[in-house]
């Protein structure tokens, strides 16, 4: 991974390939490894013929730190990925984001419209407008003395994540809160890109993707067949669903 040292922070990408560019923008507690490389995201669109460009979202993987919640609002790490581009000199990108990264994505593409070439949502629905669970009990699982410490399931399920990763706990218990903002409606129906929503028939965490496809301009949804939040991440039928939409 490199630095790009940004105005605001400082953040880890790589850019591998040739070809039209797609920046990658990874989920919560994950990094462009664990969301991008190790299921094979990167190798399978170099090979497809694209310049593929993946970042450690700040406060995640190798990227700057932050410990106040207000440094995670949803523009600042929407910025972050823009000034990536600017730092690459790249004027336009496919853009692909996973569950916190389609949020990102959905911002970006909403603040600088003229960046992104195509888009693609995936392991997030309309609950990014209206909400699905509760984020103060993976705050709380993340602020637990220990894993032990941790009373709810999904307050366990994202602290034994984000130790799987290796992550910097408190940095993430700022990013939970300072980023779980809800959309606006009005930022999907005035979304000016073509743009696919994918999402996993059995995710409990990402509701409703046809729902928001639905009322995106040039919208429309696609199922991930028997995949969950986890494991739709490096599914066949998602890789071969974006590339179809990339190639269209």
């Amino acid at each position: 991974m490199k630095i790009a040292k940004l105005d605001v922070a400082e953040i880890a990408y790589l850019d591998e390939g040739e070809g039209d560019a797609i920046l990658l923008i990874h989920g919560f507690a994950s990094n462009a490894k664990t969301n991008w490389i190790s299921p094979g995201w990167v190798q399978f669109l170099v090979d497809s013929g694209f310049r593929v460009i993946a970042l450690d979202n700040r406060g995640h993987g190798a990227s700057q730190k932050f410990y106040e919640e207000a440094a995670y609002a949803l523009k600042n790490m929407a910025d972050d990925a823009v000034g990536l581009l600017e730092y690459l000199n790249i004027k336009q990108a496919h853009i692909m984001g996973y569950s916190l990264g389609a949020r990102i994505s959905s911002t970006l593409a909403s603040r600088s419209p003229e960046r992104v070439s195509k888009l693609v949502l995936a392991g997030n629905g309309y609950n990014m407008i209206e909400g699905s669970f509760d984020s103060s009990e993976i705050h709380a699982g993340l602020s637990a003395a220990s894993l032990e410490d941790v009373t709810t399931q999904i307050g366990k399920d994202f602290r034994t994540f984000a130790e799987m990763t290796g992550s910097d706990l408190k940095a993430l218990a700022a990013c939970i809160m300072g980023g779980r903002s809800y959309i606006k409606r009005e930022v999907f129906e005035n979304l000016k890109p073509q743009t696919m929503v994918i999402v996993g028939t059995e995710d409990t965490v990402a509701v409703d993707g046809k729902k928001l496809a639905d009322i995106i301009p040039n919208g429309h949804f696609e199922p991930i067949p028997k995949r969950n939040h986890m494991n739709a991440v490096g599914d066949k039928v998602y890789k071969e669903k974006v590339l179809e939409f990339l190639a269209k």
